[in-house]
């Protein structure tokens, strides 16, 4: 989706939560209520089977008032494996003709569905948003701390892989015999807040690899965990 702010579009640099308000805001509220509330549940775990891309343009950070200033068009990209999610949104964008993230016009000079690429069992991708993986860890006083893990660390690909093992039951209602597995390639750490909490990931370059069925989920889904936040979207980068 291309934007162009309608005047100087300002926003704090923490926008991921106001981006996800605004996608919530542009599809029905039978819709917007069921994935928000309760999304595709699996054991304790819930899934709302979307992800969306950091705001994509040319930026400048102003750190007085810790915000960032746009200039020129600014891109988002979405994706869903949810046929309704993504149709009830494209119509009602296109329709408008115009977005608010937080309190900031934006209009939609146009939107474009882009052809998934072939999935194969590996693939060089890069990160259109961060991806998050994390546990919560319990302390010796009963306390709880998130701890989020490194590339670098084997329980990244490890948890990433079981949390797609999950959204492919969420989705088809069917269990799979298989795994993914990610390579970091050339990766840096960003560190975000939303709603005032920390979350740590990872952008850059991933080699990832096992069953195209679950590379094919999470390409639509997002990888790790927290996709419907703006987390683990991507592109493929080799064919």
């Amino acid at each position: 989706m291309e934007l162009l702010p309608k005047d100087e579009a300002r926003l704090t640099i923490h926008y991921k939560h106001h981006v996800q308000s605004m996608l919530y805001r542009n599809i029905s509220e039978e819709l917007s209520r069921f994935l928000h509330d309760y999304g595709f549940q699996v054991g304790k775990r819930r899934f709302k089977l979307f992800t969306f891309s950091d705001l994509i343009g040319k930026f400048r950070i102003l750190r007085d008032t810790k915000e960032i200033k746009f200039a020129g068009p600014v891109y988002l990209y979405i994706s869903s494996p949810l046929q309704r999610f993504v149709n009830e949104l494209g119509t009602t964008i296109l329709k408008r003709g115009y977005v608010y993230i937080d309190k900031t016009p934006f209009m939609v000079r146009g939107m474009e569905i882009l052809k998934q690429p072939e999935i194969k069992n590996e693939h060089k991708i890069k990160t259109l948003s961060p991806i998050t993986i994390y546990s919560t860890l319990y302390t010796p006083d009963g306390g709880r701390k998130t701890y989020y893990y490194s590339p670098y660390e084997r329980e990244f690909s490890t948890l990433a892989s079981s949390n797609a093992i999950k959204k492919f039951f969420a989705l088809k209602r069917e269990k799979i015999d298989g795994y993914i597995e990610l390579k970091p390639v050339r990766v840096e750490e960003k560190i975000l807040k939303y709603k005032g909490t920390i979350i740590k990931g990872w952008k850059g370059i991933f080699i990832i690899r096992g069953s195209p069925k679950l590379i094919e989920i999470v390409y639509q889904a997002g990888i790790g965990s927290k996709n419907s936040q703006g987390f683990g979207m991507f592109e493929v980068v080799n064919r």
